[in-house]
């Protein structure tokens, strides 16, 4: 009989009711603390990938301006046997600049498509 009288005493339902809400509450806590942790982590691991990516491509480039200024250097002493050395120079600078804006373009393209994805 004292099992049933326990189990009715609202003094015990109580307590159990609000031990079960404190739980819910420290539960529900802990839950949004780990989604954000994940949220976090996985911001990071995005930004860890991204300046990955930018170093690469700028390491890449300065190689390739270097060797760019090699073949216009070279390009400017064959076409000062056609044209006057002014001439030369323009035509080279005018084809690398029209040249440097498509790349521009495309890299540009790319990296929109590349941060809508994520």
């Amino acid at each position: 009989m004292s099992t049933r009288e326990e189990n009715k005493d609202p003094a015990t339902h109580r307590e159990s009711f609000t031990e079960l809400l404190e739980q819910l509450a420290g539960n529900l806590a802990a839950v949004v603390h780990d989604e954000i942790e994940l949220v976090v982590q996985g911001v990071r691991e995005q930004v860890s990938a991204v300046c990955g990516g930018v170093f690469t491509v700028v390491a890449g480039a300065f190689i390739i301006f270097a060797a760019l200024l090699s073949f216009c250097a070279a390009l400017i002493i064959v076409l000062t046997s056609y044209m006057a050395p002014v001439m030369a120079v323009l035509v080279t600078g005018a084809a690398l600049a029209l040249l440097g804006g498509i790349i521009a373009l495309i890299g540009y393209k790319q990296l929109k498509k590349a941060i809508l994805k994520t």
